[in-house]
């Protein structure tokens, strides 16, 4: 991940909620799970650490991004931003994309035009 990328990134999730907290039980594999899950559907999640978790928030953000295999895009405090670029919708965005291509295209030729 290059740094325009993270600062973007960083940017956007001043703007979303903790979505999951992490108490004094500290990484279960449900937490993990849920993590995974919210990387899934929203590619990037904030997760807060609470006061009775005795764990670092840094080494916890290692070690959720190596579970879930996602970028930690940073750790401010007990606040942690996770990223997963998520191929499903990356690949429905080029199938739509090739979509508005094709018809355009298609209005082109109609019209007289034609594109290369």
């Amino acid at each position: 991940m290059t740094s325009k990328e993270r600062a973007t990134l960083k940017g956007l999730a001043m703007n979303i909620d903790t979505i999951i907290n992490i108490g004094k039980s500290s990484l279960t594999p449900e937490v993990t799970e849920a993590v995974s899950e919210a990387l899934e559907k929203r590619e990037l999640v904030k997760i807060g650490v609470l006061k009775n978790c005795l764990d670092d928030p840094k080494e916890i953000a290692n070690v959720l991004a190596e579970r879930t295999k996602s970028e930690v895009v940073q750790v401010i405090g007990k606040k942690i931003v996770l990223y997963k670029k998520n191929k499903k919708k990356e690949e429905k965005a080029k199938q739509k994309d090739n979509a508005k291509i094709k018809e355009n295209n298609k209005k082109a030729v109609k019209n007289g035009r034609r594109f290369r």
